[in-house]
């Protein structure tokens, strides 16, 4: 009898791993160093006579102009300066997750090389709020002091709620995984879903510790929703033929950063935006756990062998 319990468990286990994330691996024999250089607080600190040899140290970031335009960079950036510096003090506990996140990308790519991290603040410019170049990884810590900051009172909550310090990281992996992202040009919708479950896919296996609602940058409540009308979803776009269609619209209505995604229906106000790369990526894990491939194979296959093998079915 207590055999055909542990039994059952074991199945239900099984089942309920059904498309959930990346499997996690030991990286503890991983070896990975890199270095974070704070040039914030060099630059920021600088002043008429020490300005010319933060300049250069660091060539790279000072484009040609004249030093008044850099000193008054420095008054006018004052209060962002000082606001990172209380939210990020000594890095530490970034330097961890980070150094976790790099492990694993060695892991899966054995020809990585860890890039040093530069911080920096960029006056809000939340495009680039991590920048990837080669060696260097380039981190605009004015994007990460809270969602709540009184700094980010004019941009939409949608985007606000990823200016947080637990949302850096998550942004370093994406900024990473481009570079191993193989583009699929097509331009059916089932394509763009796989593209970015691809995609998707590469952050869980990067970040198997971190949240899913984090890794699409969703708020709890959002998570919850798509979770709870995925099987609608996937209905949506079954009966309204949208799988093989190439209208441009699609990406923005269901792939696009957005606040809801665009049904025209009641819910919209309610929806997050973005399912379309939701559902990509359950498709993908879908696909990924019912295959024995590897994430380099993954990454090469094209989308529609992908969908056909996925057995995607989504939870009602």
């Amino acid at each position: 009898m207590k055999r055909l319990v542990v039994l059952v468990i074991i199945l239900l286990v099984i089942v309920s791993c059904k498309n959930k994330a990346a499997k996690k691996v030991d990286v503890s024999g991983i070896k990975v160093t890199f270095s974070i250089d704070r040039f914030e607080q060099k630059f920021y600190k600088a002043n008429e006579k020490t300005l010319p040899a933060v300049k250069n140290q660091y060539p790279y970031l000072f484009p040609p102009q004249n030093d008044s335009i850099w000193l008054n960079k420095i008054i006018n950036e004052a209060e962002l300066f000082q606001k990172s510096q209380e939210v990020f003090k000594d890095f530490e506990s970034e330097k961890l997750q980070i150094e976790d996140l790099f492990k694993h990308v060695k892991y899966y790519h054995a020809n990585f090389e860890s890039p040093k991290i530069v911080t920096l603040i960029t006056n809000l410019d939340y495009e680039n709020k991590v920048v990837y170049a080669d060696s260097l990884l380039f981190v605009s810590l004015d994007m990460y002091l809270g969602k709540d900051s009184d700094v980010y009172q004019d941009f939409p909550l949608y985007i606000a709620q990823n200016f947080d310090k637990s949302h850096l990281v998550v942004d370093i992996a994406k900024s990473i995984s481009e570079r191993y992202f193989i583009t699929n040009k097509s331009r059916q919708f089932i394509d763009l879903m796989i593209n970015e479950g691809k995609k998707m896919y590469l952050i869980d296996s990067y970040l198997p510790s971190v949240s899913d609602a984090q890794k699409m940058g969703y708020a709890v409540e959002k998570l919850d929703w798509v979770e709870a009308n995925e099987s609608q979803l996937w209905k949506y776009f079954i009966e309204n033929k949208l799988l093989y269609s190439t209208n441009s619209n699609l990406y923005t209505r269901f792939i696009a950063n957005a606040p809801f995604s665009k049904f025209y229906i009641d819910i919209d106000k309610e929806s997050p935006g973005s399912v379309g790369v939701y559902i990509g990526w359950q498709i993908v894990r879908s696909y990924m756990n019912n295959n024995d491939v590897t994430l380099q194979q993954l990454l090469q296959t094209n989308t529609e062998e992908i969908f056909k093998k996925s057995k995607y079915k989504p939870k009602k």
